[in-house]
């Protein structure tokens, strides 16, 4: 299995890259050190699986996921993270990954992840199982809405880059998309979230946890 690897940490990179060469089915061909390298890369590499941590520049792996299920349908795609949060769970299930590793325990889940992969099963730790079950019966309880669809994905990456301070420019460098479309999208976001300004989409970006303030 041919395995891109992203995350903005080279000695987690390191680290993990050991876990994964140390097995004879497992092979790490490419690394990234954030969201849109690992897009650059799924573009110009052969790959069968993508490790990617969830908080990183630029494009998170959350965005980075959505991008790559869009480039390539048939990749799959495991979320690598220091969080263990539900929200991030079920983001990054929704975005299309087939599974969420803490790296705490990475040493004991990362490859058997992998191989649920290959696989084509899901890859859950235990916690996320109970986290998704809950969360299941409670929004069967209460018949919620989800609040995150205020936002389309392509929106929310360019909320992201927005108050991460990129020029319009540079995002549609980084998005592949031309200015133009930039300018409407974040006419889109100012509208859509009652704001007026970058200051006023950062701040939302913050209480989002889409940057870190």
């Amino acid at each position: 299995m041919r395995i891109l690897l992203a995350d903005d940490h080279a000695l987690v990179r390191r680290g993990v890259r050991l876990i994964l060469d140390r097995e004879p089915d497992l092979e790490v061909v490419a690394e990234a050190g954030d969201g849109a390298e690992a897009i650059e890369a799924a573009r110009s590499q052969e790959i069968d699986l993508a490790v990617l941590d969830i908080a990183m520049p630029r494009l998170t792996g959350l965005q980075a996921t959505r991008e790559l299920v869009a480039l390539k349908p048939g990749l799959r795609i495991l979320m690598l993270t220091m969080h263990d949060n539900e929200q991030y769970l079920f983001q990054a299930l929704k975005a299309g990954a087939c599974g969420y590793v803490l790296k705490s325990v990475a040493d004991r889940d990362l490859v058997a992840a992998c191989r649920a992969a290959m696989r084509n099963e899901p890859f859950l730790y235990p916690g996320a199982v109970t986290a998704l079950i809950r969360n299941y019966l409670d929004r069967v309880r209460h018949g919620e809405e989800d609040p995150d669809q205020l936002l389309t994905p392509r929106e929310e990456e360019v909320l992201k880059l927005v108050a991460e301070g990129h020029s319009s420019k540079e995002i549609a460098e980084i998005l592949f998309i031309s200015v133009k479309t930039v300018h409407r999208h974040r006419a889109n976001l100012l509208h859509k979230l009652g704001l007026h300004d970058r200051l006023e989409l950062t701040r939302y970006a913050i209480r989002a946890g889409l940057i870190e303030p």
